[in-house]
């Protein structure tokens, strides 16, 4: 296997969407300053969390995976499961690597992630976890590490997506981000990291001061911002992205060879332009699968199209 990364960092801010364009983020825009973001990578539909962070993590949208909140709240994922986790199949090629999860809404590692593997693992809220975050990278340098946070989702709920105080916290979030890539490069593996930043799904905002709901397919819910930053990368805006392309990129970080496509099970891919490497293939429209054009409303709602009567 030709190992491109040691270590890969993803950094999941639940609830951000898009939104984090809008944001005073300086540390984000400086850690991703030459390398490659998107702002309207398609999340999964529905565009809740289980079923946005089972396809990162499975490489498989929810038609395939079939997780919902519900489920991954109270069914530890199968050891056995025809989808392997991000974290399986890591397992599997490197049975030395060190794994960590570490989310503020725990049902990921409880649902989403097999609890056979070692999995180093806490969950608390993002203040409190991120220290905790960083001494495990500064002490275990992790081959992979998984991290979620959950207040920037919080904040859109009770505030609605895209408000102030939605904007607002995704900027203090942005301080816990440089936390753990500043963490990283103390423990000197930030030249070997693949250090990625994305979010499953966004938000309305009614407007009325009710908070905000996720679930649909509005451009406020469906677009999410992906951030990749480290060598090979390139310093780039993509064009095109799903989320569940999360998976794919892992795995050739790591020098793993991906499962074939198949529209029936695996469908992650790795975007185009993303890595400066000429033999990664055409990048395949999979619309079709997910919903991807917007729906038509009767009534306002975010920036879903209007029909006229």
């Amino acid at each position: 296997m030709n190992r491109k990364y040691e270590h890969v960092i993803v950094l999941g801010i639940d609830g951000a969407g898009s939104f984090i364009k809008d944001a005073v983020t300086p540390n984000f825009d400086r850690i991703f300053e030459n390398g490659a973001v998107i702002y309207d990578a398609l999340a999964s539909n529905p565009s809740i969390s289980a079923e946005c962070w089972g396809s990162m993590l499975l490489g498989v949208g929810p038609e395939v995976h079939k997780l919902t909140n519900g489920i991954v709240s109270s069914t530890p994922y199968p050891v056995d499961s025809a989808f392997p986790s991000l974290f399986r199949r890591i397992k599997e090629a490197f049975p030395e690597a060190e794994l960590g999860s570490f989310c503020d809404w725990n049902p990921i590692t409880y649902g989403i992630v097999e609890n056979n593997l070692g999995v180093s693992h806490d969950s608390k809220n993002d203040d409190e976890l991120t220290p905790i975050i960083c001494d495990y990278i500064r002490s275990k340098k992790p081959d992979f590490l998984f991290i979620q946070f959950d207040s920037v989702d919080g904040a859109g709920h009770r505030h609605g997506y895209g408000t102030i105080e939605h904007l607002k916290r995704i900027g203090e979030v942005d301080v816990l981000v440089n936390d753990v890539y500043t963490a990283a490069a103390d423990a000197g593996i930030i030249d070997e990291t693949l250090f990625i930043v994305i979010a499953d799904h966004g938000g309305t905002n009614p407007g009325d001061g009710s908070g905000g709901g996720h679930g649909g397919w509005t451009d406020g819910e469906k677009y999410v911002t992906f951030a990749a930053a480290g060598k090979g990368i390139n310093n780039t805006v993509l064009e095109k992205m799903n989320i569940r392309d999360l998976a794919a990129i892992v795995l050739y970080a790591f020098g793993i060879e991906a499962p074939e496509f198949d529209e029936a099970g695996w469908t992650s891919q790795i975007p185009e332009g993303l890595f400066n490497d000429s033999s990664i293939g055409a990048y395949r429209d999979i619309s079709h699968l997910t919903g991807a054009a917007p729906r038509i409303s009767k009534v306002a709602h975010t920036s879903e199209l209007i029909q006229e009567d």
